[in-house]
């Protein structure tokens, strides 16, 4: 496969899930991938090991050199950061480019999941969730274009979700950070057309990960909420579809496939039955959209 936008690969949120099978997916092809979670090492506190390590400040080559940055799997190199940080977001990517001199591809994976309804959902909790999910990628995106417009090319993939084009209930704030990843993405396409960088969003569709068991539930929607019996029969839906789903390597080879173009999709939807559906999305009218989707979600 040609690797069009270089050799080195950041992956955010790749401790787990679609975001692990992704980093060790593209390290066995031979790219050079760094994985980013919250709880990997510090990179400045790895460079300080290295400076006193050779006493140049240069990082010695190599695996080797690679396994000081912190916990290595299959050749991927894990480093702290925190996406709702801008101080930990830019010292992750400077730590990169210090070593590598750029970073060719950017896979946005970090993000996680609030469930409940509008209602129950507090100003505190909807925050939380965009700051993860859309203003996270944003940081990361803006530390990382500098270096891209430098080198005149790059690959950004975005992932989202097919759940941002449906009205999932009890999910809103989840699908609502989605759709304006989405969208946001479609804008930043355009904008960096000029520069040689691409831009790709993919969309998967339920997928058994760690996402189901560390979704988090909004305070208010306990037994007292109105909402309380039909929410959990609800995300019990959800959470039979996404552990019945299939293993995360199917989207790590779906984004695998992307870098490997030199002109990737504008949109990925991963999985036949996924495709299907948003194809019949565009002949069905909003309100029995909406309809159906209530159904299939006990509402």
């Amino acid at each position: 496969m040609k690797k069009h936008y270089g050799n080195v690969v950041l992956v955010t949120g790749a401790s787990s899930g679609i975001g692990k099978s992704c980093a060790e997916y593209l390290a066995g092809m031979g790219f050079k991938v760094y994985g980013t979670s919250r709880k990997a090492p510090d990179p400045r506190e790895a460079a300080a090991r290295e400076t006193a390590g050779n006493g140049t400040g240069t990082a010695p080559d190599g695996d080797a050199g690679r396994a000081v940055n912190g916990c290595e799997s299959n050749a991927v190199t894990m480093i702290r950061m925190d996406v709702c940080s801008e101080e930990s977001v830019k010292a992750a990517v400077d730590h990169i480019i210090g070593r590598e001199g750029g970073i060719g591809i950017l896979i946005n994976n970090a993000g996680m999941g609030i469930a409940g309804s509008v209602e129950d959902t507090s100003t505190d909790e909807a925050m939380l969730q965009f700051d993860t999910n859309f203003f996270g990628m944003h940081r990361v995106i803006r530390h990382v274009l500098p270096h891209m417009r430098k080198k005149g090319k790059g690959l950004i993939i975005n992932i989202s979700s097919v759940g941002a084009l449906f009205p999932i209930p009890y999910q809103s704030m989840y699908v609502a950070s989605k759709a304006a990843v989405e969208l946001m993405s479609g804008s930043l396409r355009n904008e960096l057309r000029q520069f040689g960088i691409r831009v790709c969003v993919v969309e998967p569709g339920d997928t058994k990960t760690g996402f189901t068991g560390n979704r988090l539930f909004v305070k208010a929607g306990g037994e007292g909420s109105a909402y309380y019996r039909k929410s959990r029969e609800s995300i019990a839906v959800m959470e039979k579809d996404e552990m019945n789903g299939p293993d995360p390597i199917v989207v790590a080879k779906a984004v695998a496939r992307a870098t490997g173009r030199k002109n990737p999709p504008a949109f990925i939807t991963v999985g036949l039955g996924y495709k299907l559906l948003v194809f019949l999305k565009r002949f069905v009218p909003r309100s029995l959209e909406s309809f159906v989707v209530g159904k299939m979600y006990k509402c």
